[in-house]
């Protein structure tokens, strides 16, 4: 792959009909498509950043199928991301960078990558805009949520067409919802775990209704009227950590149901597993400055490790690769502020 954005304004013959693995036959590198429609203030939306999370390729494939003999209703920014990727079903491949942590605004050295997508970043923030939307999937049991960078109240009430539930993120950096923000109300879709029908109808609908939306609500949100977290702590493997799911004989055994506690309030005390040894010999929390906050979260308690004090997870996984290559889980808290 180079960092060279290909960019184009038709859909190439097939692409409706495709699987994701195959996308590459179609478009052989990362592609801008700008799609028509009534409306001049487009929405941009970004599909397979992660290569196997098929949900958003599955959403508009869908939602173009509607539209094959009639107008968009509002301009339509598809960024096709990670081609390479889907082609082998990864999140990633090993000589990639994650295309989800390489947005202006990274911590990460400049890469192939990051020029890629600074280039996307830059073609996309041109334009008018309406909104941006990055389609989503998870591994572990998670609601269908939506995330945004911004506690603003456009953002906050353009994610409630998705879900009542959402977080609030700061961590990490090079997202794409955090790069474009000042541009534009930008939202994560989280939708469940990947075959799921229900999550590629709820993209294709919200899609839809973003398409067909004439103006963002910019009211005042109150704390009652929505489930909102902050996202205030990730929980991330060492580099040489020994871990599994269930596996007493390693330094690091996790509960093998431990993605039941997603979006669930856990109190002070809760034991996520057994561990053998220094905590950060295995794992390490990260708050949103980046600082070390392990202590503030997690104790070994006569070899049980325990939540020292009450939070909320999201994004517990069981995929043992996807906890090595991103985190284990985020910790939350609710947010009881009106969003004004």
């Amino acid at each position: 792959m180079n960092d060279t954005l290909f960019a184009r304004t038709d859909l190439p013959e097939g692409f409706l009909d495709v699987s994701a693995r195959e996308v590459h036959k179609l478009l052989p590198q990362p592609t801008l498509i700008t799609c028509p429609g009534e409306r001049e203030d487009a929405l941009f939306v970004t599909i397979l950043q992660h290569g196997n999370e098929d949900t958003g390729w599955r959403a508009v494939q869908a939602l173009l199928r509607e539209y094959r003999h009639r107008p968009l209703p509002r301009r339509l920014l598809l960024f096709v991301a990670n081609v390479h990727a889907a082609r082998e079903a990864v999140r990633h491949l090993p000589e990639q960078m994650d295309f989800n942590r390489a947005w202006p605004g990274t911590d990460h050295a400049p890469c192939v990558e990051t020029s890629l997508m600074k280039a996307v970043h830059d073609a996309v923030a041109a334009q008018p805009l309406f909104a941006a939307i990055d389609v989503h999937n998870n591994t572990g049991s998670n609601p269908h949520y939506a995330a945004f960078n911004r506690l603003d109240r456009r953002c906050v009430q353009l994610a409630r067409f998705f879900s009542n539930t959402m977080v609030y993120f700061e961590q990490p950096h090079g997202v794409m919802t955090q790069a474009l923000a000042p541009h534009c109300p930008a939202v994560v879709l989280e939708c469940g775990k990947v075959g799921n029908a229900a999550g590629t109808e709820h993209a294709r609908a919200f899609i839809d209704a973003c398409l067909n939306m004439p103006r963002i609500p910019d009211d005042p949100v109150g704390s009652h009227e929505v489930d909102l977290f902050h996202s205030v702590a990730r929980l991330r493997l060492s580099s040489d950590a020994e871990f599994g799911f269930d596996t007493p004989h390693r330094a690091l055994s996790l509960d093998p149901d431990i993605d039941k506690h997603n979006f669930q309030e856990l109190p002070y005390g809760t034991v996520l597993g057994s561990i053998k040894g220094p905590i950060r010999d295995q794992l390490h929390v990260l708050d949103e400055a980046g600082n070390d906050a392990t202590d503030r979260y997690l104790s070994a308690d006569g070899g049980q490790l325990r939540l020292q004090r009450s939070v909320m997870p999201s994004m517990l996984t069981l995929d043992e690769e996807i906890v090595r290559q991103d985190c284990l889980c985020y910790f939350m808290e609710r947010v009881t502020a009106q969003i004004s």
